[in-house]
């Protein structure tokens, strides 16, 4: 039995500590927003925040979960920052299929925590384990953009304009 505090709500898990993050969310809470893609975190679809870290929940057992914060693209809406990203993701129709795109938000809303105004090179950097098979990289990073033209991530100081 482990304990995770998921999207601030403490949830017990009967399973082995070694089970990845990614089923004990799909599996045992019923929270399938999180996707399934390679299972050995390169394409970054299961990413989850961990502490407010991007992680990917597919290697990631639920011993290292416990006693920490998981936050899942369910309640990544509840965030000023998560929730400005979803709202450029539609206004510049980044998905096409969608299957990469909750780990596509996670990643990004973990970058704009921490980098006010993030250049390409950065962009690059947070968001190169994140693949999407459709190709919509220039409406991700234009969504990113978007968002920290907006100040949505103000407190933020790292790359913050001079």
């Amino acid at each position: 039995m482990s304990t995770l505090n998921v999207n601030g709500r403490q949830y017990t898990v009967d399973a082995d500590p070694g089970t990845p993050v990614l089923w004990a969310l799909r599996d045992t809470l019923g929270m399938t927003g999180t996707k399934f893609g390679c299972g050995a975190a390169l394409c970054g679809a299961c990413t989850v925040h961990l502490d407010g870290a991007p992680i990917r929940s597919c290697i990631t057992p639920i011993s290292a979960a416990a006693g920490k914060k998981v936050t899942t693209i369910e309640a990544i809406a509840e965030d000023n920052i998560g929730h400005a990203v979803q709202e450029a993701w539609i206004a510049l129709g980044v998905p096409q299929c969608g299957y990469c795109q909750a780990g596509q938000i996670m990643s990004a809303t973990a970058l704009l925590k921490t980098t006010a105004k993030p250049t390409d090179k950065e962009i690059d950097d947070a968001m190169s384990g994140n693949i999407c098979r459709c190709g919509t990289y220039t409406r991700i990073r234009a969504a990113i953009k978007q968002v920290a033209a907006k100040g949505v991530n103000k407190g933020v100081t790292k790359g913050a304009a001079k």
